[in-house]
């Protein structure tokens, strides 16, 4: 999938821009994206153009690795298959494109399809198309990210969020040998690390706040999930409150992270791309990040010095946190439903556009039958192989602030929730009183 937000959240806010590197594929043409009229959405066609009735529009949006040649190969492989199938490309502006779909459907120019926008919402709103059992037989999870019982994004694929990837001359320079196996032997990893001048994690920021979260939803698959892993469906219904020993605990982890000078409070000020180049570069041994920087990471000249490796325990029980969805959205008041219910099930079933998101995006599509292509990289099998182990020996359980659904945080509560985690690392809250905040605005917005 894609980082969902705003990334991105990415993003990630992925990401988004939330992802990761320079795509390599081949297409016979790239459009230039321009703005369409006016301040109109910033578009571009891919298999056809216009703004008719038999035109559907398609709300994308660009990271270093999701460029528009991969989106406009990604379009053609499905109209190719359709001969009259015309897609017109719209580009958020930002990695925040669900707050850009809100700007368009407020402007009466909802799109008829969306990729990676949270339905939360939009749903319950009525702008999105339900998807019945029948379409879904291809799916994995078909029931993921249900609203109210019903599924109006496409569960197409699985991240993990986050793995730590890292650099192993760095830990080798600092008399590391192994990665850690428990958080206390990663904290003493830290410490060497820092003795020895390196910077032991890199955590950036800035525009694109989902990047400052991923150690919180570490820590909260860690310290929480494991132990309720309906933890956030029951905040819900007030059974549980951020302010519980066990979620103060999880910010807390982070807060100290920050004190101890193991991340860079500066560094927080990076945006998504920044930071990536940053660890690539070499300045921070440890980089809390999804899965699809997995597909930077193999695309670098570094990528024999990367290794990966879960977020660890107290115990050394492996705990993954992964999210399943990130698909495609079709709005219920597509101008041609049909045409837009037909074209989100060739884009997202595509095996071309499938391989290509494993080797341009990292992801695991969740889709039966599916196997990664041979020719992927070092870094994602190793990322691969870690979260096949966590789904055979080890316990998965959901990503903290990357949740869809019933089990989502609640409309408006996700740039809280990075707000409240930036002031905990920079030193500005307790993570007592950043929980009760949190408490605080969960219930104002609840009521509203």
């Amino acid at each position: 999938m894609f980082p969902r937000r705003h990334l991105a959240r990415t993003s990630s806010r992925a990401l988004f821009s939330a992802s990761s590197v320079a795509v390599a594929i081949s297409v016979l043409a790239v459009s230039a994206c321009s703005a369409a009229g006016g301040s109109g959405p910033k578009s571009s066609s891919g298999g056809g153009s216009g703004g008719d009735d038999t035109t559907i529009t398609f709300l994308t949006f660009e990271t270093p690795n999701l460029t528009p040649a991969y989106w406009d190969a990604a379009i053609k492989r499905v109209t190719d298959k359709y001969p009259g199938m015309k897609v017109k490309r719209l580009v958020s502006p930002t990695a925040d494109r669900t707050s850009y779909a809100k700007q368009l459907k407020a402007s009466g120019q909802f799109p008829d399809v969306m990729i990676a926008v949270t339905p939360t919402g939009f749903a319950q709103a009525g702008d999105l198309y339900a998807w019945q059992s029948s379409d879904l037989g291809d799916f994995e999870v078909p029931d993921g990210g249900a609203i109210g019982g019903k599924v109006y994004q496409l569960p197409a694929n699985t991240q993990t969020i986050p793995m730590v990837y890292y650099r192993k001359s760095m830990f080798a320079k600092a008399g590391i040998a192994n990665p850690p196996a428990t958080y206390a032997e990663m904290l003493d990893d830290a410490a060497k690390l820092k003795a020895a001048g390196i910077l032991p994690f890199q955590v950036g920021g800035g525009s694109d706040a989902f990047a400052a979260v991923l150690p919180l939803s570490a820590t909260v698959a860690t310290q929480v999930y494991r132990q309720d892993p309906n933890w956030l469906v029951e905040r819900h219904t007030d059974k549980v409150k951020f302010s519980d020993p066990g979620f103060v605990d999880a910010l807390q982890r982070v807060g100290d992270l920050g004190a101890k000078g193991y991340i860079d409070r500066s560094g927080l000020s990076r945006n998504y791309a920044d930071s990536q180049k940053a660890f690539l570069d070499g300045t921070g041994a440890m980089y809390p990040m999804g899965v699809w920087f997995a597909s930077a990471a193999d695309a670098s000249p570094v990528k024999d010095d990367i290794g990966v490796f879960a977020w660890p325990t107290d115990d050394g029980k492996l705990v993954m946190p992964a999210y399943t969805g990130g698909g495609l959205e079709v709005s219920a008041h597509a101008k041609n439903l049909e045409a837009a219910k037909k074209f989100a099930l060739g884009f997202q079933l595509d095996k071309g556009n499938l391989d290509n998101n494993v080797l341009h995006d990292a992801l695991f599509p969740a889709i039966k039958g599916y196997t990664p292509p041979d020719s992927t990289g070092p870094v994602f099998k190793e990322s691969y192989d870690l979260y096949q182990k966590s789904k055979t020996d080890g316990t998965v359980v959901k990503a903290f602030s990357w949740e869809a659904g019933d089990d989502a945080l609640i409309p408006g509560m996700t740039d809280v929730v990075y707000g409240a985690v930036e002031d905990v690392m920079l030193g500005k809250k307790s993570a007592k009183d950043a929980a009760a905040s949190l408490d605080s605005e969960w219930s104002r917005k609840a009521s509203s």
